[in-house]
């Protein structure tokens, strides 16, 4: 089954030109309305909050709230990385910039559906290696590599396939990230190496190769529609 995606509080020409993205990927997105009673459940909100005025649309924690949505992703041209801890205390499980190209965001639905939180400002940017951690200690290489796959919300066994190595070994390279970051969970860390650069794919990284991956992912005879319900 496609990803049922809706989008919340943007203008006409925002609508169209996300919708129109979309249907660049129809086996994957199905782009509905949230207006009126709906049966089955919304897979993945995309909400800007920029464009709510208040008393005008839902909240976020409306919307976080909300029995039909499974998901909340905040989706703004106003994309400021020091808000993302606050977005996501708060219950949106990505936060993404509208700079994304139209595979990234397809690739970024798809990572959220699938339980990942993940926060992208899109485009190219070098990641940033050996940075002093909270501690004081430096990542090596290798361990700043895996943190900024962490992310940029691949799994763990996409990280060993990507940089080909083992399972154990992702996963000691993950624990000794943790400790010299000085945090404990997996959403931390995300946010931490977004703060230091290493949340953003490098302009040589090979895209064709996540997608490649996701694809694998994807269950076979999946529908290939988009409808934009009204």
């Amino acid at each position: 089954m496609p990803v049922r995606v809706t989008l919340i509080n943007d203008d006409e020409i925002t609508t169209r030109g996300v919708a129109a993205m979309l249907l660049e990927h129809p086996d994957k997105i199905e782009l509905v309305s949230l207006a009126g009673p709906t049966l089955t459940p919304i897979d993945v909100a995309l909400y800007d909050h920029t464009t709510n005025e208040p008393g005008v649309g839902p909240s976020l924690a409306e919307l976080v709230a909300d029995a039909r949505i499974r998901k909340v992703v905040v989706f703004t041209w106003s994309f400021q990385p020091w808000r993302a801890a606050d977005f996501l205390r708060r219950g949106a499980s990505a936060y993404l910039s509208k700079r994304l190209t139209s595979r990234e965001l397809v690739d970024a639905i798809r990572r959220v559906d699938a339980d990942r939180v993940l926060v992208s400002a899109g485009g190219p940017s070098g990641g940033r290696y050996g940075h002093p951690a909270e501690n004081g200690e430096s990542l090596t290489e290798r361990e700043a590599q895996v943190l900024s796959l962490i992310s940029n919300g691949l799994a763990n066994n996409e990280i060993a396939e990507k940089l080909m190595l083992s399972i154990n070994s992702v996963k000691s390279y993950i624990r000794s990230c943790y400790r010299k970051i000085n945090v404990d969970s997996r959403t931390q860390a995300v946010l931490w190496g977004l703060g230091h650069g290493l949340g953003h794919p490098s302009a040589d990284d090979d895209i064709d190769d996540r997608e490649s991956a996701a694809e694998a992912a994807w269950p076979a005879g999946a529908s290939a529609r988009v409808r934009l319900v009204r």
